[in-house]
């Protein structure tokens, strides 16, 4: 992830002229992620309509609460919530001892809200006088829907029709970690471009930089206590607090101010350095029991 994200800002006038594979770069991490999860483990449960309601509701509620420090520090906040699970978040809850497959399942379910919901917030915050709401809506939802939704479809059809490529492709699974890799590097690139061409001020950099930090704190913190209700604490965190920070980032500066793909850019940061920790918490804990266990 260092390694990308410095190739990205490095080379930035190379790299953002790459924008327009974005898209396709994300279709295929997604299918490849899908390919490994059967669809019988997807079982939506109770928490997961809690997380999702967050997640929607929670965007609006986060751009109305920001809105008085500016409107591209409210959108940066705004995407950063209604950005929908991390596709390596079921490997980390595994990791961590929660449940893959009740992440997979709201990985899901978490793509399929954001396809509906962005269709229908964003143009209410970023207006368009040109397109009009209606038009604009359906525009975003005719490019949205199917980048999160078809991979999906697609590996169910591969595995019914085609199981011959479902297999192939599952055996592939892992090159989904490279496709990020490459797709982190370009939209990084996007955001320096972003950065250094943009009217956005340092300190207004830093205020939605700062701003991500307390959201992505605030999202693992309640994803933790509402899936404690539900006696799955670490899947509920991940759901929640761990996002797809690369879509995130292409969403925000497609559709929204350019400037407020920095917010999505941070909780990269951010998100990943509390991954680090709470394994590093877990490794000291099997550590110790190990110890007294001998």
């Amino acid at each position: 992830m260092p390694i990308a994200m410095l190739i990205g800002a490095l080379f930035y006038g190379w790299l953002s002229q790459l924008e327009f594979i974005t898209p396709y770069l994300i279709f295929a991490m997604l299918l490849l992620t899908f390919c490994k999860i059967k669809p019988s483990e997807m079982k939506v449960s109770f928490m997961h309509l809690w997380l999702l309601l967050i997640q929607i509701l929670g965007s609006v509620a986060a751009y109305y609460l920001f809105y008085p420090l500016g409107k591209v520090v409210a959108e940066s906040v705004m995407v950063c919530v209604i950005a929908p699970t991390a596709t390596a978040s079921a490997v980390i809850t595994a990791k961590l001892g929660g449940s893959a497959a009740s992440l997979a399942a709201y990985t899901l379910l978490s793509n399929l809200g954001t396809a509906m919901a962005v269709p229908i917030i964003f143009p209410l915050v970023e207006e368009n006088a040109e397109l009009g709401f209606l038009v604009l809506s359906m525009r975003i939802f005719s490019k949205v829907f199917p980048l999160l939704i078809c991979p999906f479809l697609l590996s169910v059809l591969l595995r019914g029709i085609v199981p011959g490529v479902y297999r192939k492709l599952k055996e592939c699974s892992g090159a989904a970690f490279y496709i990020w890799a490459a797709s982190l590097a370009i939209v990084m690139a996007e955001i320096t471009q972003a950065i250094l061409s943009g009217t956005t001020s340092v300190g207004t950099e830093i205020v939605i930089a700062l701003c991500s930090l307390a959201v992505c704190c605030l999202l693992f913190f309640i994803g933790k206590k509402i899936g404690r209700i539900y006696g799955d604490s670490i899947s509920g965190g991940q759901g929640l607090g761990q996002k797809n920070t690369i879509l995130a980032i292409w969403i925000a500066g497609t559709y929204l101010n350019p400037s407020s793909a920095i917010g999505p850019g941070a909780y990269v940061v951010w998100q990943n350095i509390i991954n680090s920790w709470q394994l590093w918490k877990k490794r000291k804990k099997e550590e110790k029991a190990y110890i007294n266990k001998v």
